[in-house]
């Protein structure tokens, strides 16, 4: 089929005719939409608090089916999600290590989370979303020693019993521009219906910047597959968030059946990896632009995700600190704001109907502290994700991937003098790679039960070729509403 075209004047037609209907629409419920017949509608899929991924449905319904499940469209919707994950490590060679150093003997920690995803419908095309959650326990070592942590449920608040949050609280305002239309499953966060393909998507309140970018439907979320941090999202991208990953800010997206362009700006820690966001917006933020492209190769869809980021912190400059502190430098006293910026690549493709591949790289200046997510300056991983469809389990998946992550010069210097990171420093530093391969079978019990066995292993970590390997030891219990 040869891509319609997309033209500006069409673009700007539709733009301004949507927004009179909007305007004059005035928050009533509006008459269900005319419905077009889509040759490639998406479906959105449920990922447990994370942004769905689209998929292409077996076919698009009839446009009278259409219309009534228009009108039937849902206004609310509720769904809830339990995780408890336990890891333990191997022994390690271990000549030194500091308090952040992943500890040389056998140890075991856990972690459990809970949420619920609130979702109401407003009007047509705004939704308000509500997730209070709850998260206990820790990571191995209080979560650090690795700068590509093996669990992502762990954070790095030091709460060994539950305690209660807002994790999300934002609203979602969707303008279509009169195409044609998609079917949206209900999920967590996603109310059933219709959406027009190409449309205009603003959402602003408190979220998670990884809700809506470097999204990948074979590695994204942590609660059902890759759980490695490094591996569930770009590690290069130190992306705006508290110690809990969330943040405040807005988005706009702009997307039609063939790309998607998005902008979004989000508040910055006011501590390295700390749980308050720095009031002084103008000066402490992140920004992220992303271009998503969509395509088909012998029938089997893929998308290829590029972007660029520059966030403003009050971080310290690692060469300006040893030039005063060449041995145990302390960032602390040299912080002033200032820019990183870094770019990521992102790709995922299904092979066959039940095979599906990823591809991550990443890289930033590496100058300034890293600030918010983790310790990586640059990233390339890769992954493979099988379903249990060819042993007649279709609901189970098992999953390969590994990881490289490697620091700027001047991050190695800082480390290697003496310096600590918020997740990283063993007081000395012989450098190498930070290289991880991570193996899961993800099992379904019963419906809406998953259990998920997990093994992964680290050569050098920390980036250090004096301490490791290490092979640590995962069990996650996965429950869905």
């Amino acid at each position: 089929m040869i891509p319609r075209r997309f033209g500006p004047c069409r673009f700007l037609r539709r733009l301004c005719a949507a927004l009179v209907c909007a305007l004059a629409a005035g928050g009533a419920a509006p008459a269900p939409p005319s419905p077009v017949s889509v040759d490639q509608p998406e479906q959105a899929q449920e990922a447990e608090g994370k942004k769905s991924t689209p998929e292409k449905p077996d076919g698009p319904p009839a446009s009278e089916e259409k219309a009534g499940d228009a009108a039937k469209e849902e206004w609310y919707s509720i769904h809830a999600q339990s995780t408890f994950v336990g890891q333990a490590n191997s022994r390690l060679h271990s000549p030194y290590a500091s308090f952040l150093s992943l500890p040389p003997f056998v140890t075991s920690r856990n972690t459990a989370t809970g949420t619920l995803f609130l979702d109401l419908r407003l009007w047509h095309g705004a939704d308000v979303v509500f997730n209070p959650e709850f998260s206990g326990g820790t990571g191995l070592n209080g979560t650090s020693g690795l700068a590509g942590f093996p669990n992502g449920e762990a954070t790095r608040t030091g709460a060994l019993m539950p305690t209660g949050y807002i994790a999300r609280l934002y609203l979602r305002q969707t303008i279509g521009l009169n195409g044609d239309l998609e079917r949206v499953e209900a999920g967590p966060n996603v109310l059933a219906g219709y959406r027009d393909i190409d449309r205009l998507t603003f959402t602003f309140g408190k979220m998670s910047a990884t809700d809506i970018f470097d999204d990948n439907h074979f590695s994204h979320d942590p609660r059902s597959q890759f759980m490695n941090w490094s591996l569930m999202y770009n590690g290069a991208w130190d992306y705006p968030a508290n110690t809990r990953g969330y943040t405040y800010g807005g988005t706009a997206e702009f997307n039609t059946r063939y790309f998607a362009f998005r902008y979004g700006i989000f508040g910055e820690p006011s501590a390295p990896n700390g749980p308050d966001i720095d009031p002084k917006f103008l000066k402490a933020h992140g920004q992220i632009w992303e271009l998503e492209e969509r395509y088909e190769l012998d029938g089997h869809p893929g998308k290829l995700r590029q972007f660029a980021y520059l966030n403003y912190d009050r971080v310290a400059n690692y060469r300006e600190v040893l030039a005063i502190m060449p041995i145990n430098p302390d960032p602390a006293p040299f912080r002033a704001y200032r820019p990183k910026y870094g770019f990521g690549f992102n790709f995922e493709q299904e092979l066959t109907r039940n095979l599906g591949a990823f591809l991550r790289a990443g890289w930033n200046d590496g100058q300034t502290e890293s600030w918010a997510f983790t310790e990586i300056d640059e990233s390339i991983s890769a992954g493979l994700l099988l379903k249990g469809s060819r042993w007649r389990r279709p609901k189970d998946e098992a999953g390969i991937a590994g990881v490289i992550n490697g620091l700027s010069n001047a991050h190695r210097d800082f480390l290697a003098a003496g310096g600590f990171g918020f997740i990283i420093g063993d007081g000395r530093l012989n450098y190498g790679p930070e290289e991880i391969l991570e193996l899961y079978y993800n099992c379904e019990l019963r419906e809406r039960i998953n259990v998920t066995f997990d093994l992964q292993g680290v050569n050098h970590p920390a980036y250090n070729r004096d301490r490791g390997p290490v092979a640590i030891f995962g069990l996650r219990v996965h429950l869905a509403f």
